[in-house]
Formats: structure tokens, sequence, C-alpha cells
């Protein structure tokens, strides 16, 4: 019964994989749960100061800042975020596929590109496709805060004031439901505060698409105008508002991207789980026809070897 006993090995392996796996899952459905909260609770900040960007675009102000301003593309910039661990499925696949796609219609206009990695699984990656990285990030947990984000952030703004990029892009996970996770690429600078254009802003839009862009968000405006009274003065409060916006959408782009993490180790914990389980009765049926095969021939050895004497 040699064969029986490396298939029972093999099956208590499985086993012990399949312990490991489920206790995963419900790790991963805990941490989902809490990531989830996390990402509710940060939306309606993230939505009220996108709604103030938007009044602020539509008042008539003498002052319009540069981050409001479309300007020929040169060079872009890419802040790019994925998770620290995997076991999570496709998640960061789709997304270095989706960053791919983007790159390589950049460089068909021969516009160079600049990344700002967030997530050990990035870093990793671009390591072996190569790539112009300006800043990394890694190690933000399950639960990052916005002033661990700020540096990386901070470095793609000062790119963007010296007029070394021309747009500012982030790409990352959106947590649709705990099913389904898309990857996303939205447009943070120049600002367009129209929600219609402000995702999945494709590269090969020229500058005539965007400015019919701006003309048809214009026309949606108001026909009346206003302005508001600034203290200490509109350039100051501007900027610092308009850098505020910025993070938090980075921010709320990488508390998503954690949600869709845990949600996708988990289905594909659930999934290794069910594997094992299956792969455990396939072996079990093959133990026991090992098994009576065994018995079958002791059994013919034994009346041989009666009808012999």
């Amino acid at each position: 019964m040699a064969v029986g006993k490396e298939i029972r090995t093999k099956i208590q392996s499985v086993k012990s994989t399949q312990k490991i796996t489920r206790a995963m899952e419900l790790v991963a459905a805990s941490k989902m749960r809490k990531a989830q909260d996390r990402m509710s609770a940060s939306k309606p900040y993230a939505r009220k100061i996108r709604d103030v960007i938007e009044h602020l675009a539509a008042a008539s102000v003498d002052y319009r800042h540069s981050y409001m301003e479309i300007r020929p593309i040169k060079r872009v910039g890419y802040i790019v975020v994925s998770s620290d661990r995997g076991l999570c499925g496709g998640l960061n696949v789709n997304v270095f596929k989706k960053v791919l796609q983007e790159h390589r219609q950049w460089r068909e206009q021969n516009i160079e590109v600049d990344y700002c990695l967030i997530g050990n699984k990035a870093t990793t990656f671009f390591a072996n496709v190569g790539g112009n990285v300006t800043a990394t990030l890694k190690g933000l947990g399950d639960a990052p805060s916005l002033t661990q984000l700020l540096g990386a952030v901070r470095v793609m703004l000062d790119a963007y004031n010296q007029g070394k990029i021309d747009r500012l892009y982030v790409v990352y996970n959106e947590f649709i439901n705990t099913m389904t996770q898309q990857p996303t690429v939205q447009q943070l600078l120049p600002l367009l505060v129209d929600k219609s254009t402000s995702c999945d802003k494709k590269p090969s839009d020229n500058q005539s698409e965007h400015k019919q862009s701006t003309n048809k968000k214009q026309e949606s405006l108001p026909k009346h105008q206003w302005d508001y009274l600034y203290e200490p003065d509109p350039i100051s409060l501007l900027q610092s508002l308009l850098t505020r916006f910025i993070e938090s959408q980075v921010y709320q782009s990488v508390v998503e991207n954690v949600a869709c993490e845990q949600a996708a180790r988990m289905i594909a914990m659930k999934a290794a789980t069910d594997n094992a389980g299956d792969m455990i009765g396939e072996l079990q049926l093959i133990y026991n026809k090992a098994r009576q095969a065994a018995i079958t021939q002791e059994l013919a050895e034994i009346v041989s070897g009666a009808a012999a004497v």
C-alpha cells in the first residue's frame, strides 16, 4: 500500500492548505468591512470639496489658477496605486495593463511619461518592465492615512508647478461591489470640474477635443456670473484649496484600492478553499480505488493459495 500511503500524505497536505486559505478568507472579509467603512467615511469630504471647486470654477474671478489652465502636452505623470501584498487575484495585473495601455498611447504621440508608484507590487512591476519613476511609496498597511501620501503627492505637484509635466493622472481600482473591482484612470491636473469629463479621460484625446469639452462645460453654466470676497487673497486661498483637493482625490483612490484588495483576496481565497475541497474529494476517490484494488488482489492470492493446497 505504498501508493495508498502517498495519497493519504497528499490528502493531509491539501487539508492543511485548505485550513490556511479558509482562515485567510475570513481575515480578508473582516478587513474588507473595515476598509469599506473608511472608504464610505472619506467619500462625503471628497464629494463636498469637489462641489466647492466646481462652484469656484463657475465664478467670475480675475485670477485663474494654473491647475485649471489647459496647456500643450509635452510630458504626463501617473500616480499608480497598487497593493503591498499579493494573493488577491488579478487585481494588480488589471491596473498594470491599464497603465501600459495608457503608456503605449502616449508614446505613439512622442510624449514621455513619469510615474509615482504607491504599493510594493507597483514598485516590483516597474523595476522589471522599466519606466521613469520619480517617487515610490510602500508599506501603507491596511489603514493608510493622508499624511503618509503627502510626500509622494507633493513630488508630482511640484513637477506640475515647475512645468515638468503637463497632466497628472491617478490609476487605481474602483470599488464597485464585492465581486467587481474596476481599474480606473482619473485626471487630476488640469482640473476638469465637469463630472462627465473628470474620469476615464483617454490620452488619445487631442487639444481640440479638450477645448470642445471646456466650451460645453462653460455653456452648461448659469447665465449669470458671480464672484467671492477672498481672505487673505485668491492666490493663496486657491493654492491651498486646490492642493487639498488633489490630496483628497489621491487618498480616496488609495482607500478604495485597499477595499478592492481585501475583496479580491477574500474571493481568491474562497476559490482556493473550494478547489482544495474538490481536490481532496478526487484524491479520496483515487485512494479508495487503490485500496479496493489492493484488497481484491490479496483475496485473489489467498484463494489461489488455498486452491493450490
